[in-house]
């Protein structure tokens, strides 16, 4: 799905994860806050007017694996792993969330201009 790379983009991100995963059976909460915190990194940091930004969602392995995939078109822009915000900070926890979160996540480079920030949650204990 294509959506706007704005704050209204990201939480459509969010509900239609919640939707789909709902249709697929698919326990949705850490993936929701997941889908929301790389969709809103990149309606902020991977922002380029007029270009959209990119959400996959697929269930891998015989569903014992959930993929997200958030593409955006600043590839030059690559997220850190976090080491934890300044507590003066009001920005810098999100990936701390995707981490806490998801059991991996990383960054996928290219076709130039863009870069794909991907997560994997196990769906089986």
């Amino acid at each position: 799905m294509l959506l706007s790379p704005t704050r209204r983009g990201a939480r459509l991100a969010r509900l239609l994860t919640a939707a789909q995963l709902t249709r697929w059976g698919v326990e949705s909460e850490p993936a929701v806050q997941v889908v929301a915190e790389l969709a809103a990194n990149a309606a902020l940091h991977g922002r380029v007017p007029g270009r959209d930004f990119r959400l996959d969602l697929a269930v891998l392995e015989d569903g014992k694996r959930l993929r997200i995939e958030v593409t955006d078109t600043r590839g030059e822009c690559l997220p850190r792993r976090p080491t934890g915000p300044d507590d003066a900070s009001e920005c810098g926890r999100g990936l701390l969330i995707v981490e806490a979160l998801a059991d991996s996540w990383g960054v996928t480079p290219g076709p130039v201009p863009r870069k794909t920030v991907w997560a994997d949650i196990d769906l089986l204990p």
